[in-house]
């Protein structure tokens, strides 16, 4: 089953009104894209569930020793500067960005894109919307976006101003100048 996708273009919900209707429907996984479409996600199962785990830990173990940001999971939503309100899998920002936003912007729905992010493609997403959604990213200032695919046994790499790079897998990913001495190796997705 893919994500449930309602134009809401007649309602036009304010950045305010999305936040209230997440906070009202917890159990929702919600996000807006960039068009403002209300985006309904379907809750994954246990494998990817795990490999989404799996992903959070060892960013968030190379963020304690390095403690050069913050990383989120897939329950936080970011409000992004060029539309669409986003909540990738895993998610780092950089210490320096994150305390430049006040208080009330860090609990609500930040109002800022991650510096990386990671999206795992589970089956029942439609590789041409994770495609989109990882342009979103970049247009409003991603600086490094792996989008995992098991399916193809793929990664791709977005980064700014750069063609995407698809690597096979298995391989060793670098964190690159964004997130310095991060590495982490995926291998062939059973």
């Amino acid at each position: 089953m893919a994500a449930v996708i309602l134009n809401l273009d007649t309602v036009n919900l304010s950045d305010e009104q999305f936040y209230r209707l997440c906070q009202v429907n917890p159990d929702w996984q919600l996000e807006r894209n960039v068009q403002g479409e209300l985006i309904v996600m379907p809750p994954v199962g246990g494998i990817s569930g795990n490999r989404e785990a799996d992903f959070i830990i060892d960013l968030g173990i190379w963020n304690r020793q390095t403690r050069l940001g913050k990383v989120f999971s897939s329950a936080t939503i970011f409000r992004l500067p060029k539309g669409g309100d986003r909540a990738p899998d895993a998610a780092w920002v950089s210490l320096t960005r994150w305390q430049a936003l006040s208080r009330e912007e860090q609990e609500k729905f930040p109002p800022i894109c991650p510096d990386f992010v990671i999206e795992l493609r589970s089956r029942s997403d439609s590789l041409p919307e994770i495609q989109a959604k990882m342009q979103e990213y970049l247009h409003s200032g991603l600086r490094l976006g792996w989008l995992v695919n098991p399916q193809q046994q793929q990664v791709e790499i977005y980064r700014p101003q750069q063609p995407v790079e698809i690597m096979e897998l298995p391989a060793n990913f670098s964190g690159e100048d964004v997130l310095p001495g991060f590495s982490l190796f995926i291998s062939i997705f059973e």
